[in-house]
């Protein structure tokens, strides 16, 4: 199962169909960014498509008929009603339309009746209406699906889409659980089975082997995980500077290079993102000096041109001396920015804190004193001590002694805007003790195991501090593919049940995930080679998204 392999087949078979010769590539704002996180843009050059357009500019794109026009849109009423204005007034040749998921054959037949001049040589639907981010991951770039905790129509129409889609990508039509306790997860997984029923033939895949499962989980059950500060390669650069469809903007950092204003993290054509993305920060830091290493090599090798040989070597080599020049500056850029992040806002110290904070190593007493100086700590920035306070108040929601009030006045007098100050409740609402089915933090043993959590916390040693966390759908996976997870609580749509250990399993979480998740993933698959998990997320979060998602779920 390869969600990334999957779109760039799409990509290539569009390109392929049309034929050789010059083409633009039409596309609308989702589409634009399904296609840039597979295919740079120097790749599809490559293919002869040599414009690239939107759909929605209308009249403000050029008359060129000596160009064929590959389009590739969401199968919306307003794209709809776009192409046929342009193939009534075509500013192309010919037309080759793809729909990235199922559309209605009552627009197929509207789009027929204006294509009076017969320029559409082929529509078809191709399904790729997910952003693709590596072969497991996937999500769906919709933040804050929440309205008072429930679906708006519309995004919940939206969301069954995509995720339907990657079903379709990889041929999966599988059984569904979902998260008990969730009723937007309840609904998302009816609308899924309605639409395979609906379109049966299109969901008729037949497979050997056990039925493959489709597990809807809402990110309420796990609150913890996207307010920790990451120490992977890909999860630290998205907590501390952001990724947004593969680009890191670095226009805030001091003294960068103009071309290092904003750059591109792929691993389809970046070899040591792609080796290292899930590398922690130390191990980051040796890959980094070897890579600097080659470079020096290869750049002792190119200044020697003494020879019409050499002249030759030179030029046969430079091409893969400039992608590695351009690896050295990228990485090493960012690889600096997040050390000098790390350093300037004590993240060591904060993050340790988080960690023994949610890994219970800490009593109450112990984690006041802590909050307190790192809270109180100059270098700690207002985002850091808004994490720790709300780490703290889901950990001791139950707890008498909880002390909200002093955190709050904490972090009024460091700056934080008011609307954060009123996140702790905010958080409790959307992912406190009273809707979770999980005990996230063990609180029931906590003061029994204490001792051996700060002994197990010495053997392991300081490297372990920092990643003491699992999120919660590392266990929930582990249960599903060993037949253990509980029914009860992630009952079978239907009341379908299996009895074979499943081989292919599709995770969704609503509400949002995160790169620990991914990593998460990534480690049970090369784990366990015979089951094969892909991971989803309406978006994938950091801090910052995620405070922005609970800010917004219970407003009218």
């Amino acid at each position: 199962m390869d969600l990334l392999l999957a779109v760039r087949m799409y990509i290539n078979k569009m390109i392929d169909e049309s034929g050789p010769g010059m083409k633009v590539l039409l596309m609308d704002k989702e589409t634009i960014s399904v296609v840039s996180v597979v295919y740079s843009q120097s790749e599809i050059l490559r293919k002869e498509v040599y414009l690239f357009e939107r759909i929605d500019a209308g009249a403000n794109r050029e008359l060129m008929k000596h160009l064929k026009c590959i389009c590739f849109v969401r199968p919306t009423r307003e794209n709809v009603e776009a192409l046929c204005h342009e193939f009534k007034h075509p500013k192309y040749g010919s037309y080759y339309v793809y729909f990235s998921n199922i559309i209605p054959k009552t627009d197929i037949k509207q789009l027929a009746e204006c294509d009076e001049q017969e320029i559409v040589k082929e529509i078809q639907e191709f399904y790729a209406d997910y952003l693709a981010v590596s072969p497991h991951v996937f999500h769906l770039n919709i933040p804050n699906v929440y309205h008072e905790f429930n679906w708006v129509p519309e995004t919940l129409n939206r969301v069954m889409q995509g995720l339907s889609s990657a079903l379709l990508a990889l041929k999966k039509a599988p059984a569904i659980r979902y998260q008990n306790s969730s009723e937007m997860a309840h609904r998302l997984a009816e609308r899924v089975r309605q639409l395979m029923a609906k379109e049966s033939a299109l969901f008729d895949f037949r497979s050997n082997g056990p039925q493959p499962v489709l597990l809807i989980l809402d990110r309420r059950e796990d609150s913890v995980s996207p307010l920790l500060n990451q120490w992977t390669y890909q999860a630290m650069v998205h907590e501390l500077l952001g990724i947004n469809n593969n680009r890191v903007s670095l226009a805030d950092v001091p003294n960068v290079s103009r071309e290092m204003q904003e750059v591109v993290l792929s691993s389809e054509s970046d070899e040591f993102y792609s080796a290292n993305k899930y590398s922690n920060f130390g191990e980051i830091a040796m890959s980094i000096k070897q890579l600097m290493e080659e470079y020096q090599t290869k750049a002792k090798m190119h200044a020697k041109v003494e020879s019409v040989t050499d002249m030759k070597n030179f030029i046969e080599n430079y091409p893969q001396f400039k992608k590695i020049s351009g690896a050295v500056s990228k990485h090493v850029t960012l690889v600096g920015e997040l050390s000098r992040l790390t350093a300037q806002n004590d993240l060591l110290q904060v993050s340790e804190l988080e960690q023994e904070l949610v890994a219970g190593h800490l009593d109450h007493a112990e984690c006041v004193q802590r909050m307190r100086q790192v809270i109180t700590n100059p270098k700690v920035t207002t985002l850091d001590a808004l994490r720790l306070v709300l780490l703290y108040n889901l950990r001791f929601e139950r707890d008498p002694a909880r002390d909200s009030h002093t955190f709050t006045e904490l972090l009024r007098r460091k700056g934080a805007p008011d609307r954060w100050l009123q996140l702790s409740d905010k958080l409790i609402r959307f992912g406190g003790a009273r809707f979770r089915l999980t005990d996230l933090f063990h609180s029931e043993t906590v003061s029994a195991n204490a001792f051996m959590r700060r002994l197990a916390k010495g053997i392991r040693g300081v490297e372990n501090i920092y990643t003491q966390h699992a999120p919660l759908v590392k266990d929930l996976v582990d249960q599903l593919v060993k037949n253990r997870l509980k029914e009860a609580s992630y009952p079978f749509l239907g009341g379908a049940q299996m009895r074979e250990r499943p081989q292919d399993v599709f995770v969704f979480i609503l509400g949002g995930m995160t790169y620990e998740e991914a990593f998460a993933i990534h480690e049970l698959n090369k784990a366990n080679p015979s089951c094969r998990v892909c991971i989803g997320g309406t978006t994938i979060h950091n801090a910052k998204s995620f405070l922005e998602e609970i800010w917004n779920s219970d407003l009218v």
